[in-house]
């Protein structure tokens, strides 16, 4: 960490939380930057599905971490690392204060704590690896990985050994890793050290209809849509891309694997997932102060809780 490091307002939390409406008017109130923590938004044309601040919201206030690659191309935390210094050196040498917000795990824990040295990513596995998934499976890439190394494989949660872009990432590491013998250190649990965030939460019935709202929403506006247009754009797309909560269900649709209905469902599914995942990640790796969000709060209501808590535990020291 650097000897005086800088600092940012964190407003963190799972999905559909309402993160966004709250950073916007916090941004425009006090003439912040906004850093997206969100591994989604950094893919553009991906609007809809990954509910991208709209253009008018973006001319308002400064964004950065948003429409960084096409959704055909690679992108991971230590390319997330590097473009968040220069937003937040670009920030500072205009005076400006930068509010982060996202779900993003790992986005997060490289803004506190910078990213753990890694062997980079390896452009001829991964087009090997894509065939690999394309022809076999992710049964074959499962088996890989046992084969080269069996704990890491164990290491992985069972989400994990579903995500194909993990799976291929996990494999890469054990490849530079001379068979693997060396497993990935895992974040260390939060403690008294750990800095500390502001999040929403809400309560699991409250944020389970925010979901299904969101994703009526997003087929309401045009998300199929969008979605064929991003296919004819870009035909191949990366393993994370094409994983993507609410366009790998639009793409079935679109391919009549699943009527729209069942894509909305799985959509809803896959997002309350994420939402369980994120707020475990949060409740073990950071330390967070809660905005209970109540029903029928409003955005100003929440928003107001924040400011007190900005205020009163100012600004988190960041990596960068």
């Amino acid at each position: 960490m650097p000897s005086a490091p800088h600092s940012a307002y964190f407003l963190v939390g799972p999905t559909a939380a309402g993160k966004t409406a709250v950073a916007q008017l916090l941004a425009a109130e006090r003439g912040a930057d906004i850093l997206s923590a969100d591994s989604m938004l950094v893919y553009r044309g991906m609007d809809l599905g990954t509910a991208k601040p709209t253009v008018a919201e973006r001319a308002g206030v400064r964004y950065a971490g948003i429409d960084l690659v096409g959704p055909d191309e690679w992108f991971d935390v230590a390319a997330y690392a590097a473009h968040a210094a220069a937003a937040l050196a670009r920030a500072r040498a205009a005076g400006r204060p930068v509010i982060v917000t996202g779900g993003t795990g790992l986005y997060v824990q490289s803004l506190l704590a910078g990213v753990v040295s890694r062997p980079p990513a390896d452009p001829a596995w991964r087009t090997e690896a894509e065939q690999l998934l394309a022809t076999h499976g992710l049964g074959a890439l499962q088996d890989r990985l046992r084969q080269l190394d069996a704990d890491r494989f164990r290491a992985l949660t069972a989400s994990d050994r579903q995500n194909p872009r993990r799976l291929m990432r996990a494999v890469e590491l054990a490849r530079a890793t001379d068979g693997g013998h060396a497993p990935s250190r895992p974040l260390a649990a939060a403690s008294s050290n750990t800095p500390q965030l502001v999040g929403l939460r809400l309560p699991p019935a409250l944020l389970w209809e925010r979901i299904q709202a969101r994703i009526q929403t997003m087929y309401a506006q045009g998300l199929l849509d969008e979605v064929r247009r991003l296919r004819a754009a870009f035909p191949t797309w990366s393993a994370t891309a094409r994983q993507a909560i609410g366009y790998a269900e639009a793409l079935e649709a679109l391919d009549g694997r699943c009527t729209i209905p069942e894509a909305q469902q799985r959509t809803a599914l896959r997002t309350r997932q994420l939402a369980k995942r994120q707020m475990t990640w949060f409740r073990h790796q950071v330390r967070v102060r809660w905005v209970e969000v109540a029903p029928g709060a409003t955005v100003a209501d929440v928003a107001a809780r924040v400011r007190e808590l900005w205020n009163a535990d100012g600004p988190t020291p960041v990596y960068y």
